[in-house]
C-alpha cells in the first residue's frame, strides 16, 4: 500500500463527482438507495475530505459539520472495500479532527455503524448511546471523542 496518499478537500466538480460516487457506492449502494441519498441539506456549509489515486478515483472519504461552536459531528465516512484496513479511513478522520480544533470544537461526535465501532473505539471514541437502526439493519451508536487542543 502507497502511504504516500494525501488527504485533501475536494474543489472541481470532477473531485466531487468522484467524492460523492464512493459515498453512494459504499453508504447506499448495498441497499439499494438511490442516487442522491449520499447527500444531503449540510453538504454545502460542511467541510468534506478525500483521498484519491494517481487516476483521480477517490479512495476514502469523510464530511465534518458544526452542530454548535464547541460540538462537531463527523459523518458520511467511506472507504473503498478492497482498501480497508490499511489506514486510509484514519487519515480521513484525522485530517477532520484537525479542521474541528481549528474550528473551536472540543467534542466529536458521530453515528457509527456496527462494524465500523472498533474503527472509532480504536480512534479514541466512546460509545455514548445505542441509536437508531438504519435500513430495518444497520444498527448505528452514537460517539463521542473530546478534543485534546494541545495535539492539534
Amino acid at each position: 500500500m502507497n502511504n504516500n496518499f494525501e488527504v485533501f478537500a475536494p474543489v472541481s466538480e470532477n473531485d466531487f463527482k468522484e467524492y460523492y460516487r464512493l459515498r453512494w457506492e459504499v453508504l447506499r449502494k448495498p441497499w439499494k438507495q438511490p442516487e442522491g441519498s449520499e447527500k444531503d441539506e449540510l453538504d454545502s456549509k460542511a467541510i468534506h475530505a478525500m483521498i484519491k489515486d494517481e487516476k483521480g478515483t477517490a479512495l476514502a472519504v469523510g464530511r465534518l459539520h458544526f452542530n454548535n461552536s464547541s460540538e462537531a459531528q463527523v459523518r458520511y465516512m467511506a472507504v473503498s472495500e478492497n482498501l480497508r484496513s490499511k489506514g486510509l479511513g484514519q487519515k480521513i478522520l484525522a485530517y477532520l479532527e484537525k479542521k474541528a480544533t481549528a474550528g473551536g470544537a472540543v467534542c466529536i461526535v458521530l453515528q457509527a455503524r456496527d462494524n465500523a465501532v472498533d474503527f472509532y473505539k480504536k480512534n479514541g471514541y466512546e460509545i455514548i448511546d445505542k441509536s437508531f437502526i438504519m435500513y430495518d439493519e444497520i444498527q448505528h451508536y452514537k460517539m463521542q471523542k473530546e478534543l485534546n487542543r494541545e495535539q492539534h
